[in-house]
């Protein structure tokens, strides 16, 4: 199943690329006032989609573009393009996410960032790697030695519990922020070590579910707000773990002000 999901994940981006050289004529359409589709993403899902019910037909699918199709007791969780915005202003910052669940736990996990040439990889209790190579995170234990990322959707959609009190808590704290544009690419950047951690608000299955795999397996840790798994997609939390704590008690001290 590796080897599939790598081929498929793997032709996904070439797809993408494909379409990424010619984005002037590329159809964008929105599914709300802020959440942009492209074709490119319509396509990628279709063809990804296809290739599980051809190889895997009992399989449970949950799609971003197309929904949830019922299964056994795996299911596939795709997202064919995290960073759309970031794809159609013509930005690497973009990704496809996969990732395998069975029986509740994610088992398998593939995110590529084509424009990029990185190709991320996880299966449990194996490890996670980039491109082949073993990934860890980052040893840094300071939130003043620390560079995180998050993003803002929650304010794009007027949530009332958005992110803006956690930023203004924790960015004077890091050494820096990073605003990339896809969680799924924010949480392997945090497996490997090019940041300390990632957190924002109000996410879905499919932004998440590659990358959590890819950062446990890289040693880290997800959690929401409050260190809880349940319900994580309303506050994602992802850290090298050696900060996570710190982190926590901040947004905690967000909450007792709110």
């Amino acid at each position: 199943m590796k080897d599939f999901l790598r081929e498929i994940i793997s032709r996904a981006g070439e797809m993408s690329l494909e379409y990424r050289g010619r984005l002037k004529t590329l159809e964008v359409s929105r599914k709300s006032r802020n959440d942009l589709v492209s074709e490119a993403d319509v396509a990628i899902e279709k063809f990804i989609v296809e290739q599980i019910r051809q190889a895997y037909p009992r399989h449970a699918i949950d799609g971003e573009e197309s929904g949830v199709a019922q299964g056994g007791e795996y299911r596939w969780i795709i997202d064919p393009i995290d960073g759309t915005t970031s794809f159609v202003h013509g930005q690497p910052y973009y990704s496809i996410s996969i990732a395998v669940e069975k029986a509740g736990q994610y088992v398998l996990a593939a995110v590529n960032a084509p424009a990029m040439g990185e190709l991320y990889e996880a299966r449990a209790g194996d490890g996670a790697t980039l491109n082949g190579s073993p990934i860890r995170v980052s040893a840094t234990a300071d939130l003043a030695d620390s560079v995180m990322a998050t993003g803002f959707a929650c304010v794009r959609f007027d949530q009332v519990h958005n992110n803006l009190p956690y930023f203004n808590v924790l960015v004077p704290r890091l050494r820096d922020v990073r605003r990339y544009g896809s969680a799924a690419l924010d949480l392997c950047y945090t497996a490997c070590g090019r940041l300390e951690g990632f957190w924002e608000l109000h996410l879905k299955i499919y932004d998440v579910a590659a990358g959590f795999l890819i950062l446990s397996e890289a040693g880290g840790r997800w959690s929401d707000f409050s260190g809880r798994r349940e319900g994580v997609c309303e506050e994602v939390l992802a850290t090298n773990g050696l900060i996570h704590e710190q982190v926590m008690a901040l947004f905690a001290l967000v909450r007792q002000n709110s």
